[in-house]
C-alpha cells in the first residue's frame, strides 16, 4: 500500500500546475480517479467474495437404463456443505432409487446389493415416504470443494477474473500519460522555469503599475478626445520636408511620455509605489523572461509530447472500448463446466453459477460509460490541437488594450504553453506580455534611473574639460536620466554605451549646450529635441560599431560645423554611410573620419565646397583612391595617418588653398614629390613624421612659406643644408633619427623658436646653434653631447631645455642668465643640477614651488 507521504508528494503537482491544465485534462483527471475507484472496489470484491458454486448434471437416459423396472421416484433429501471459504452452502443431492450406472465398481457392488436388500425388505416403508424428496449424488464435501475450484479456472471466462486487475492497469497507463509531459526531464524542466516566470509575472507589483499607467493614459487620452484634444500640436512628425526627418528616421514616434516646447508636460499619475527592490526584481524578471523565450522558442519538444499522449490515449480508447465490448457478453451467471475428473468423481458435466457475474456486469457497463466520455473527451483534444495554431501565439488583443504596442507574437513551446495558461486564465498571459514588451522595460529602467541618478549627483560627476567647459560623461546606463536636462550650464554632454538613449524635448532647457558625443550610442530623439539640436549643436562625434548605429537625424543638422566619425566604414559599405546627406551640412567646416577606408567616398565631394579641415584616420588599411581630393579646393587642413602611403599623393597638388599637411604613420620611403609643392603657396606647416624617409631633397627650398616641419621617428642621417633656407622656419622637428651632426647652416634659421633633436646620435653642438636667439624649445636629449657651451646664455627666450641622456659632466654655469629659464623647464639629471652654485639653483628655482627644490 501506499503511505501518507508518498500520496501527498504526489498531490504537490496539482498546485503547481494546475495553471497549465485546461478544462478537459481536468476532468479527465477526474474521471481517471472514478476509473480507479472501479478498479479498487471490484478488486477488492473479487479478493472477498469471488467464487463459483458447482453441481453434478445428471444424465437421466443413463440412469433410466440403469434401473429400468424402478418407479423412477426421487427422493431429495438436503444436504449442508461447506465451501474453500469457510461458507456454508445448502445443496440438494439427488438421490435415485435405483442404483447410479457411472459410480466406481466398488461403490457400485456395495450400493447395488444393499439398495436391493432394502428395497425388497423395505418396499412398503418407501412406498409409505413419497412426500420425502431429494436424490443422493454420493459427493461429500471435498469433492465439491474440489470441483468448486477446478471449474473457476476451466469454466469462468478469463475476463470474469482478470477485469478489475485489467481495469487498474488501463487507469494507470491512462494518468501516466496525462500527466507524462509534467514528469519527462527535457519538458518538466521548462514548464518547471515557465510556471515559476509566470507567478512571479503575475504577481509584481511593476505588472499592477504598468498596466495601471497603460489604464490612465487611455482614460487621459479619451479625455482628451472627448475635450477636443485633437487640436493638441502634434510632437512627433514623419514628414519627410527640409529640416525635418524622414519616415526612416530614428525618432520617438509614440512614447509613454509627451514633451513639447507650447504646452506642459502630461505628467501621468503614479498609481502604485515602486520601491528600489520591487524595481530590481522586475528587471530580474525581464531578464529571465527573455532568456527563457530564446530557450524554449527554438524548439517544439513539449507541443509534440502533448500531442503524442493525447494520441496515445485515444488510441488506448479504441483498444479498451473494442476488446471490452466483446467480452461484455462473458460474464455471466451460470457457467457449464467440464473438469475431466471421472475416475475421482464419476460425472462428468457440472453446473456452475458465478456469485460476482451481476456485480462485475454492472461494474462493467459503469466502465465503458466512463471510458467513452474518456475518450470523447479526448478526440475533442485532438480536434483542438487541429482547428487552432498551437505553434504560434498573437498579443494582438493586449496591443490593442495597453500602450504596448510592441509585444512581440511568440512561437513554438512558448506559445504552446501560453495558449494551455488561456485555457485557465487569459489574464495569466496579459500580465505575462508586459514583461515581453521593450516599452514596458523602458518605462522600468527609466524610473528605476531617474530614482538613482538625481539631480545632485549628476552635478556631482560635470568636471571641466581641457577648453575650460563644463563636461558630463554618462557611461553604461540603461537610458539617459531626466534630470540630466535640468543641467542647463552644460556645454558637453558625453553618453557612452547607452543603447536605449532617448533625447526629449526638454533638452531645449540646455541653452549652452553646443558639442554632443554619443559613443556606441544610436540615440532617438523627439521632433522637439531634434529642432533645438538642428539650432543650436555646432560639434557632434559618433562612435560605432556597425554603420546602422549612425543616427540619420545626424545628417539633418543643418548648423553642425565639426562631426567626428569614429568606426568600420570599409569599401563595401561606405555607401551606407550616408555621406552623401552630408550636402544638407552647409555649415560643416571639420569632417574626421576614423576608420579602414580604402578609398575617399566620391559622396563626400559634395560636402567639399564648406570643409576647410579634413581628416582621415585608417586603422592600417591602404588609403588607394584619392582622386576626390582634387575637388576639395577649400581644404586647408589635411591629415592622412596610417593610410600605407608610400608616397606623397598627387592629388594634394591641387590643393591650392591648403595650410596644413600631416601624412602622420604611413609608410612614405622618399619625398622628391615635394618639389611640387612649390604650387601650394599657403603652406606653412608639413607633417611628415612616423614614416621611413631616409633623405630631405634639396627641392624643399620652393617651400618658402614653410614655417613648421615635422620629421621626427624617420630614417633620416643628415640635415642638407637645403632645409636652413626656409627663413620663415619656427618649428623644426627631427627627433629619434640617426643624425650624428648638426650643420653650422642652422645659425641661418633666426625665426626659429622650437627645435627638436632628441634621440639621435649629436656629440657636438655648433656654436651657430645659439645665434638662433629667438628659441624657446630646446630638445637635446637622448644624444651623445659631452659639453654645453657657454654661449647658451644668448638664449635669453628659452622656456625649455632637454638634456637628459646624455654624457655630461656639468652644466654651463651660464644657465643662470637664461633669464625665462625655469627648474621646471630643464629636463636633466639630478645630480648635474645639483652640481651647479647655489646662485644659479636659486635663479633657476624662482617663482616655483617648494617640491621642485630637488630637481625633476
Amino acid at each position: 500500500m501506499f503511505t501518507l507521504a508518498e500520496v501527498a508528494s504526489l498531490s504537490d503537482i496539482q498546485p503547481t500546475y494546475r495553471i497549465l491544465k485546461p478544462w478537459w485534462d481536468v476532468f479527465m483527471d477526474y474521471l481517471a480517479v472514478v476509473m480507479l475507484m472501479v478498479a479498487i472496489f471490484a478488486g477488492t470484491m473479487q479478493l472477498t467474495k469471488d467464487q463459483v458454486v458447482c453441481l453434478p448434471v445428471l444424465q437421466s437416459t443413463v440412469n433410466s437404463k440403469v434401473q429400468p423396472g424402478t418407479s423412477g421416484k426421487a427422493d431429495f433429501p438436503t444436504v449442508e456443505t461447506t465451501t474453500g471459504q469457510g461458507e456454508e452452502v445448502s445443496m440438494r443431492t439427488v438421490a435415485f432409487e435405483s442404483a447410479p450406472t457411472v459410480t466406481p465398481d466398488i461403490f457400485l457392488s456395495r450400493t447395488t446389493s444393499s439398495q436391493y436388500q432394502t428395497t425388497e425388505s423395505d418396499q412398503e416403508p418407501k412406498k409409505e415416504q413419497k412426500d420425502s424428496s431429494g436424490r443422493k449424488t454420493n459427493l461429500d464435501f471435498q469433492q465439491y470443494v474440489f470441483i468448486n475450484q477446478m471449474c473457476y479456472h476451466l469454466a469462468l471466462p478469463w475476463y470474469s477474473k482478470y477485469f478489475p486487475y485489467l481495469v487498474l492497469i488501463h487507469t494507470i497507463i491512462l494518468i501516466v500519460s496525462s500527466n507524462f509531459w509534467f514528469k519527462y526531464p527535457k519538458t518538466c524542466s521548462k514548464i518547471e522555469h515557465f510556471v515559476s516566470i509566470l507567478g512571479k509575472c503575475f504577481e509584481s507589483p511593476w505588472t499592477t503599475k504598468a498596466l495601471s499607467e497603460t489604464a490612465c493614459e487611455d482614460s487621459e487620452e479619451n479625455k482628451q478626445r472627448l475635450t477636443g484634444a485633437q487640436s493638441l500640436p502634434k510632437y512627433v512628425s514623419t514628414s519627410s520636408d527640409e529640416g525635418s526627418p524622414s519616415a526612416s528616421t530614428p525618432m520617438i514616434t509614440k512614447s509613454g511620455f509627451k514633451f513639447s516646447a507650447d504646452k506642459p508636460m502630461i505628467e501621468i499619475p503614479s498609481v502604485t509605489i515602486l520601491d528600489k527592490k520591487d524595481g530590481e526584481q522586475a528587471k530580474a524578471l525581464f531578464e529571465k523572461v527573455r532568456k527563457f523565450r530564446a530557450h524554449v522558442e527554438d524548439s517544439d519538444l513539449i507541443y509534440k509530447l502533448y500531442v503524442g499522449q493525447t494520441v496515445i490515449k485515444t488510441v488506448k480508447f479504441i483498444f479498451i472500448l473494442c476488446y471490452t465490448a466483446n467480452f461484455v457478453n462473458t460474464i455471466s451467471f451460470e457457467h457449464i463446466c467440464n473438469p475431466k475428473v471421472e475416475h475421482l468423481i464419476g460425472y462428468t458435466q457440472f453446473e456452475c453459477t458465478h456469485n460476482m457475474a451481476y456485480m462485475l456486469k454492472k461494474l462493467l457497463i459503469s466502465y465503458i460509460s466512463l471510458i467513452c466520455v474518456y475518450g470523447f473527451i479526448c478526440l475533442y483534444t485532438l480536434f483542438w490541437l487541429v482547428r487552432i495554431p498551437l505553434k504560434e501565439y498573437s498579443f494582438e488583443k493586449v496591443r490593442e488594450e495597453s500602450s504596448f504596442s510592441d509585444i512581440p507574437d511568440v512561437k513554438n513551446d512558448f506559445a504552446f504553453l501560453l495558449h494551455m495558461v488561456d485555457q485557465y486564465d487569459q489574464l495569466y498571459s496579459k500580465r505575462f506580455g508586459v514583461f515581453l514588451s521593450e516599452v514596458s522595460e523602458n518605462k522600468l529602467r527609466g524610473i528605476s534611473l531617474n530614482h538613482e541618478w538625481t539631480y545632485e549627483k549628476l552635478r556631482q560627476h560635470v568636471s571641466r574639460n581641457a577648453q575650460d567647459k563644463q563636461e558630463l560623461h554618462l557611461f553604461m546606463l540603461s537610458g539617459v536620466p531626466d534630470a540630466v536636462f535640468d543641467l542647463t550650464d552644460l556645454d558637453v554632454l558625453k553618453l557612452e554605451l547607452i543603447p536605449e538613449a532617448k533625447i526629449t524635448a526638454k533638452i531645449s532647457q540646455m541653452t549652452n549646450l553646443q558639442e554632443l558625443h554619443l559613443y556606441h550610442c544610436p540615440a532617438k530623439v523627439e521632433q522637439t529635441a531634434f529642432s533645438f539640436l538642428r539650432d543650436h549643436l555646432r560639434c557632434l562625434h559618433v562612435k560605432f560599431t556597425d554603420v546602422a548605429e549612425i543616427p540619420a537625424w545626424v545628417y539633418l543638422l543643418k548648423t553642425l560645423r565639426e562631426l567626428y566619425l569614429i568606426g568600420n566604414l570599409n569599401s563595401e559599405n561606405n555607401k551606407m554611410i550616408g555621406l552623401e546627406s552630408l550636402r544638407e551640412l552647409r555649415h560643416l567646416k571639420i569632417l574626421h573620419v576614423k576608420s579602414n577606408l580604402t578609398k575617399i567616398p566620391p559622396n563626400i565631394t559634395d560636402v567639399a565646397p564648406h570643409l576647410t579641415k579634413l581628416v582621415i584616420h585608417n586603422d592600417g588599411t591602404k588609403l588607394v583612391v584619392l582622386n576626390s581630393l582634387k575637388k576639395m579646393t577649400n581644404v586647408a587642413e589635411l591629415e592622412l595617418q596610417n593610410c600605407e602611403l608610400e608616397r606623397i599623393p598627387h592629388a594634394i597638388f591641387s590643393l591650392s588653398n591648403l595650410q596644413e599637411l600631416d601624412l602622420k604613420s604611413n609608410s612614405i620611403r622618399t619625398i622628391e614629390e615635394i618639389i611640387s609643392f612649390q604650387h601650394l603657396k599657403r603652406l606653412t606647416c608639413l607633417k611628415l613624421w612616423h614614416n621611413k624617409i631616409v633623405s630631405i631633397p634639396s627641392s624643399i627650398t620652393h617651400i618658402k612659406n614653410l614655417e613648421s616641419l615635422y620629421l621626427s621617428n624617420n630614417k633620416l642621417e643628415t640635415l642638407p643644408a637645403a632645409v636652413f633656407s626656409l627663413q620663415k622656419l619656427r618649428y623644426l622637428d627631427v627627433s629619434f633619427n640617426s643624425i650624428a651632426v648638426i650643420p653650422v647652416e642652422i645659425g641661418l634659421l633666426q625665426n626659429l623658436q622650437h627645435f627638436h633633436i632628441t634621440g639621435n646620435k649629436v656629440d657636438i653642438l655648433p656654436k651657430q646653434l645659439f645665434k638662433c636667439v629667438k628659441l624657446r624649445t630646446l630638445s637635446l636629449g637622448q644624444n651623445c653631447i659631452t659639453s654645453i657651451p657657454d654661449k647658451i646664455s644668448q638664449l635669453l627666450q628659452l622656456t625649455y631645455l632637454e638634456l637628459k641622456g646624455n654624457c655630461l659632466d656639468r652644466l654651463p654655469v651660464t644657465l643662470g642668465q637664461c633669464q625665462l629659464l625655469r627648474k621646471s623647464g630643464l629636463i636633466v639629471e639630478d645630480h648635474l643640477f645639483d652640481a651647479l652654485p647655489s646662485e644659479v639653483k636659486e635663479v633657476l628655482n624662482q617663482d616655483t614651488s617648494i617640491p621642485f627644490a630637488n630637481g625633476i
